[in-house]
């Protein structure tokens, strides 16, 4: 079983100027604890729960790309981005400029987006529900026409019209960047996943509920005609175990969810000290969870 890092705070005590640093240190870390992905969180503004809106929070793929530039094993990725954030045309191009500069480590980690207070804030059109993941069907067709070197468009959806599905240079990753959709929507997004995905993310909410996810996502992949196997499954981790550094009571937790599968598991570092909390933690946390196998 493998360790993911996922960083979603952007607060320090010294402020801005020392998120860089921070940031390269945190990736170097990651690679030394032998973490397998890395990845940040976007949206516009920070979520109620980590600060609200007046809290730091970075540009996704800017940081993606520092973090490229800083590291040289590790997957890098966002959880996720909301379909809703940018054209899918220059999505495709965002998430394969990752892979060309990061030498193939690229997660395209996808979603219906939710938080309407940041797309009011910065203008950004918050269209209902269903519209979201019809969009973001459509948003996943078109980055995998993208990344289809024989099928340069156009493309005609209902919702985004392409003329031509250039991509120039082609992603480094074969046959494409690894694509992750995240959450558990049993009638649409667990779908998307049998059709589309290449890894799913489930909230650890518990073993029964992702238990029945997984089932659900098994019957969606037999009416696909997909093997359920091929795709892999991740889980976030938000108990406190991992933020109050106990392993013991991390490795009871996670141990149950091995045994159901999941390949991954993802958790989020202390506020502000994050390159430390990779070496006392994280890294011990990978070496306990191989032994799961």
């Amino acid at each position: 079983m493998h360790v993911g890092v996922h960083i979603n705070r952007f607060d320090h005590p010294e402020g801005g100027r020392a998120l860089a640093a921070e940031l390269a240190a945190a990736g170097a870390a990651a690679e030394a604890a032998g973490v397998n992905r890395l990845s940040v969180m976007d949206h516009y503004f920070q979520m109620e729960f980590n600060g609200g809106a007046e809290a730091p929070m970075l540009e996704a793929y800017t940081a993606l790309a520092y973090l490229a530039a800083h590291t040289s094993t590790v997957r890098l990725g966002a959880l996720v981005t909301g379909v809703t954030y940018r054209h899918p045309g220059l999505l495709a191009k965002i998430a394969t400029t990752l892979d060309v500069l990061s030498g193939g480590r690229a997660t395209l980690g996808i979603g219906a987006a939710w938080y309407d207070r940041e797309h009011h804030g910065l203008g950004v059109p918050y269209p209902p529900l269903a519209e979201r993941f019809e969009r973001l069907e459509e948003t996943l067709r078109i980055c995998l026409q993208m990344w289809d070197p024989d099928d340069n468009g156009p493309f005609e959806g209902r919702y985004y019209q392409l003329a031509e599905t250039l991509c120039v240079p082609p992603p480094v990753s074969s046959p494409h960047p690894e694509i992750m959709i995240g959450g558990g929507g049993e009638k649409k997004t667990l779908r998307l996943v049998a059709r589309y995905g290449d890894a799913c993310n489930l909230f650890a909410t518990s073993l029964e509920d992702v238990a029945h996810k997984l089932d659900v996502l098994r019957g969606h992949c037999d009416e696909a005609d997909r093997d359920y196997n091929s795709i892999r499954r991740t889980i976030t981790y938000s108990g406190a175990a991992a933020t109050e550094e106990n392993l013991d009571g991390f490795t009871h937790d996670i141990e149950p969810y091995a045994e159901l599968g999941i390949d991954t598991v993802i958790i989020s570092p202390h506020l502000g000290a994050t390159s430390r909390w990779m070496e006392t933690f994280a890294a011990p946390a990978v070496r306990r969870l191989t032994e799961l196998g």
